[in-house]
């Protein structure tokens, strides 16, 4: 698919930790409008439409993203949150592309080993204007302390599936 530079230009707008992702979905966007060449009205509609994180101004003010964090089930019983909760807060590591304009309105576990809660509670938050959920890091890790989920896939896709962007990880 050809892009035009103007079209470029807007694609870098999108933090980059998502980029890849918006760029697909511009892609078929494009496709789906019979589209052969990619324009900046194309990459603006369809950041309006997904990507929210880039601030959309809305009566002078910038859209607030909000966003959630699904933790482990299991590793809750041992971890209290701390590092993802400080790692939004000082807006660090999986956290550092997001500006003061967004809002933690979720936090909670996957519900046990087969992420069951998940998709439920991701659900109840799309009322509340729901963004992007973080994975936390305690579901992608893989090492002595945490292995990693074996449902992160069916998790993430459960979430993917009711239009809300996925970011995996949290604070390591």
């Amino acid at each position: 698919m050809e892009w035009n530079p103007e079209a470029l230009a807007e694609l870098e707008k999108v933090p980059p930790f998502v980029r890849h992702m918006a760029q697909k979905a511009v892609e078929k966007a494009a496709r789906e409008a019979g589209k052969e060449t990619i324009t900046p009205d194309i990459v603006i509609q369809t950041k309006e439409k997904y990507f929210s994180l880039v601030g959309k101004e809305i009566e002078g003010h910038k859209k607030t993203t909000k966003i959630a964090v699904v933790r482990c089930h299991t590793v809750a019983e041992v971890c209290p949150g701390v590092g993802c909760l400080k790692a939004f807060t000082h807006r660090k590591l999986n956290f550092g592309e997001y500006g003061p304009d967004t809002e933690l309105i979720g936090f909670f576990t996957c519900g046990g080993c087969s992420g069951r809660r998940a998709s439920r509670l991701v659900e109840k938050l799309l009322d509340h204007g729901l963004d992007i959920v973080h994975l936390s890091s305690c579901m992608c890790m893989d090492d002595a302390d945490y292995p990693k989920c074996p449902f992160k896939n069916q998790i993430r896709k459960g979430i993917e599936a009711k239009g809300v962007k996925v970011v995996e990880g949290t604070h390591h």
